[in-house]
């Protein structure tokens, strides 16, 4: 049999496998993630044994979860990313040093070398970005006090798994090639390089090719841009998933943020579907059998120690209580990065191999076993809690209502009720499952889905769509979806929610303009209450109270070109406030001005 052939007849069989997995795993209530894994472990070296070089497979797709943080990356602007620090050197830091001081502790208690529990204490402390990630993403989880503390820690461990390997080497008496250094300053330089680049170069780049009207090049572009960060990071020792996260941020500010995440998307899928393959193909069911003793203390030794580190740093950190279990399960695992350290300890001689494929197989059987305890949490946990942590099918059939409604909340049920009183039926997205399932039993459509996608708001039919009511809870999502709408659907008429005057104002800034701010009206009505209490006329009360809004409402307009200039925002305002307290005091002076003429003429009739 030839190359082609070969190659061609293990790709059909990666597929398939993969394919047949996921759909069995699905038909049992189980995740895609668990469904490679026993698609990995069936056609492996101790399954059906049809495929030969495993190590090689896993270092291939290795690159889908580079593709998932350079998307990890795309969604977190630089100032955004700056407000994470503490919590990524804080909470992270904490964890790491807490896991493996613990575990090394417990694996120099056993008889192991120093060296040996140092390494093995490290590499088991980090947890899988790939798994962890992918569960967040699905559940939509990420933007949750529980997903941001998991995403901190675990960009931490990419940053830590830096000094883990070059530590290795000399552990075990080994000298690297060059000055330690020279080491760090090609690292900052590559660093310093990605960042100049991506600042002044990229942007111009992917508009050119943008201009160009084709589709598959910028799909090039985009793949070939992450290739090019993950392989100048490598080549300098570092994490190509750490460089691809880093261009990802350099990019998240960018217009072409939303087509970059269009055309990865699919690759990053496949790519990890492919990992998870590997990592079961890769499980030595030999060595582990012949040490299922200790494999089986070390797997129940390592989850529980990790387990009761990550509970208390979760009371620490204030992540609530219903998402501390997932939040525990998800960290607690052994990581992809691992492997990488293993097969270096082994090199460098800090590791025997059987310790070592002991150890390897020991983090993947964490891997395969989590995604069980998953379904267990689901399905005995979560009810107990009342509520559902199982992810809802996203919208998949195409949709062509005129109206889109992107949340249904307090603020979106109150607008899609109103279209519906009078005939019309809005296409109506939300993401959050417990809502979803909430609103549907009092009898409204409502279809599972993150409204700030693309490929999503394709489905919903954004393209043949007239209006898109912008209501969801959440500010960032709420003025992402601003941005791909606009640049995506401009024949949209955008009608949006405001949280606040900071949230008016950014929405002004990307050229909204039916905007209402959700408290100013109720507000007004109750003030208005107040004043007919006070002996206020009704009918006075409620056009002071119009009169008001109208104030309010230029105020904004007038006051919006300036807001990023905080002396003068802060002038204007305190002019527009004096200016409707004497604009009032008028009116009051008037009103009582005819008031007296009014009993004056009465006291002459009387006469």
């Amino acid at each position: 049999m030839d190359h082609g052939n070969h190659w061609l007849l293990a790709t059909g069989l990666y597929l398939g496998a993969g394919v047949a997995g996921v759909l069995l795993a699905k038909r049992l209530g189980l995740s895609a993630i668990l469904g490679y894994l026993g698609a990995g472990i069936a056609i492996g070296p101790y399954g059906l044994n049809l495929v030969g070089d495993t190590e090689a497979i896993l270092h291939f797709a290795e690159f889908g979860v580079v593709l998932m943080l350079f998307l990890i990356g795309l969604e977190l602007e630089p100032p955004r990313l700056w407000a994470l620090r503490r919590p990524i050197f804080g909470w992270g830091g904490l964890q790491v040093l807490c896991c493996a001081g613990l575990l090394g502790a417990a694996a120099w208690a056993l008889g192991w070398t120093w060296q040996a529990a140092v390494v093995a204490g490290l590499a088991l402390a980090l947890s899988s970005t790939a798994v962890a990630l992918q569960v967040l993403q699905e559940r939509n989880l990420l933007p949750t006090g529980g997903g941001q503390a998991a995403f901190s820690i675990l960009l931490f461990q990419d940053v830590a798994a830096i000094p883990i390997l070059a530590l290795i080497p000399l552990l075990g008496g080994v000298k690297g090639d060059g000055s330690p250094w020279l080491e760090a300053a090609r690292a900052l330089g590559v660093i310093v390089a990605i960042i100049v680049v991506g600042r002044l170069l990229l942007r111009h780049l992917l508009r050119r090719i943008a201009r160009s009207d084709t589709p598959e090049l910028f799909t090039a572009a985009a793949l070939g841009l992450v290739v090019g960060i993950a392989c100048l990071m490598q080549a300098v020792g570092l994490s190509m998933a750490l460089g691809a996260f880093l261009g990802g941020v350099l990019l998240a500010e960018s217009e072409f943020r939303s087509e970059l995440e269009t055309d990865v998307e699919p690759f990053k899928g496949l790519l990890l579907g492919l990992f998870f393959m590997a990592v079961g193909m890769g499980i030595d069911f030999k060595a582990l059998w012949a040490e299922a003793a200790l494999v089986a203390g070390l797997l129940a030794g390592f989850l529980l120690i990790k387990s009761a580190v990550l509970w208390a740093l979760a009371r620490g950190v204030g992540v609530p209580v219903a998402e501390r279990p997932l939040f525990t399960l998800l960290l607690a695992q052994g990581g992809e990065f691992a492997f990488v350290v293993f097969q270096q300890a082994e090199g460098a001689k800090v590791l025997s191999p059987t310790l070592g494929a002991v150890l390897t197989g020991t983090v993947a059987l964490s891997m395969l076993v989590t995604p069980l305890l998953l379904v267990v949490m689901d399905r005995w946990l979560a009810p107990r809690q009342g509520r559902s942590t199982t992810a809802m099918p996203e919208l998949s059939e195409p949709q062509a209502c005129p109206v889109i409604i992107a949340g249904f909340g307090r603020y979106g049920q109150v607008v899609g009720r109103l279209l519906y009183a009078n005939g019309l039926k809005p296409t109506v997205l939300d993401h959050d499952a417990e809502q979803i399932e909430t609103v549907r039993r009092f009898g409204f459509q409502v279809h599972y889905g993150d409204a700030t996608r693309l490929d999503l708001l394709r489905t919903a039919g954004a393209a043949q769509a007239k209006v898109l009511v912008v209501a969801i809870d959440d500010v960032d999502q709420s003025l992402r979806l601003v941005e791909v709408a606009r640049a995506h659907f401009p024949q949209l008429t955008l009608v949006a929610r405001a949280r606040n005057v900071q949230h008016y104002y950014a929405l002004r800034d990307r050229g909204v303009e039916l905007i209402e701010r959700e408290t100013l009206d109720a507000a007004l009505m109750s003030g208005r209450s107040v004043l007919a209490l006070m002996g206020w006329q009704p009918y006075a009360a409620r056009q002071l109270a119009m009169r008001f809004r109208r104030h309010s409402v230029a105020q904004l307009e007038r006051t919006w070109p300036h807001h990023r200039d905080e002396q003068v925002l802060m002038s204007m305002s305190r002019q527009g406030r004096q200016q409707l307290e004497e604009l009032f005091a008028q009116e009051r002076q008037t009103r009582q001005a005819r008031a007296e003429r009014h009993w004056g003429a009465a006291a002459g009739d009387s006469d």
